[in-house]
């Protein structure tokens, strides 16, 4: 059987065509010094021979692992230090692997999960997902997540002790929204003065006082102990983005407080953490 016409050099398409790649890739290695100019016909195109194809193929699987066409052209002129270029990138392969599989895991608690809640931490979702459905208000899982942005998923699990307690106590939830309704009229036509804010953290301190009581006497902290004796390997892993100090985390997330809501607020705290206030007295709520 004879063989088809086998051409001695072939133009810039084909070339392209059979390395898999495109002809402006091609001229962009010309263009970069990485491929030699081929000769030319004499109609004055690129005509390409078995050295350039080797070298083409040879580029294409060297960029398809990720290698730098600077990279690979400094592999191809034999300079020194291309192996530290090799470990940098299987350094960052290596990373890139451990992102995509954090996000398959991500994307299959979301599955599991069937709600936002999927998309904390597991030490986060794992503590909540016993709870029924629409136990968990939308506000409960945007104050999660911003407690993990700032305090890590061991902050953020603590405070799921909270919501346990408000889905499971009907009465600890219709208090927690009648104060938050209250919290509303905190506007900008309030003095910071106004009396009406030391008797709302008053009663503000009382309801934290009898969340803190109830998530005592549940277990819940014993449960999260042992919870974190057997997740321990997750604390720290799930945060994506730089990391910063809670106290620069806190004054990056803005909130549309009022001058009397800020008063409000820093009044709560005084109440509940009395022995914190620098010659203070200690307080009841």
């Amino acid at each position: 059987m004879p063989l088809p016409a086998i051409p001695r050099r072939v133009k810039i398409g084909d070339a392209a065509a059979f390395a898999g790649i495109t002809p402006r890739a091609i001229r962009h290695y010309h263009a970069i010094g990485l491929l030699a100019e081929p000769e030319r016909g004499s109609d004055d195109r690129r005509r390409y021979g078995y050295d350039d194809m080797i070298r083409l193929l040879w580029i294409r699987r060297m960029a398809d692992a990720g290698i730098s066409l600077d990279d690979i052209r400094a592999g191809f002129e034999g300079a020194t230090g291309i192996e530290q270029s090799l470990a940098r990138l299987e350094e960052s392969l290596a990373s890139k692997a451990a992102a995509i599989e954090a996000q398959r895991a991500a994307v299959h608690r979301l599955r599991e999960v069937g709600s936002p809640l999927g998309l904390l931490s597991p030490l986060v979702s794992s503590r909540l997902h016993d709870l029924p459905p629409g136990a968990l208000r939308p506000a409960d899982l945007d104050t999660l997540l911003v407690t993990e942005r700032i305090f890590g998923p061991l902050g953020a699990a603590v405070q799921a002790d909270r919501f346990i307690v408000l889905a499971t106590h009907p009465e600890l939830r219709a208090e927690e929204d009648r104060l938050a309704e209250a919290e509303k009229s905190l506007d900008d036509t309030m003095s910071p003065g106004d009396p009406r804010i030391e008797d709302l953290a008053a009663q503000r301190c009382a309801h934290e006082t009898a969340l803190a009581v109830t998530i005592d006497r549940s277990g819940l902290d014993e449960a999260l102990d042992n919870l974190l004796d057997q997740e321990d390997e997750h604390t720290g892993e799930e945060e994506g983005g730089a990391r910063m100090s809670a106290m620069e985390a806190i004054g990056k997330m803005p909130y549309d407080f009022s001058p009397a809501r800020v008063r409000y607020e820093e009044r709560v705290i005084e109440l509940l953490h009395p022995a914190d206030q620098d010659g203070g007295t200690p307080e009841a709520c």
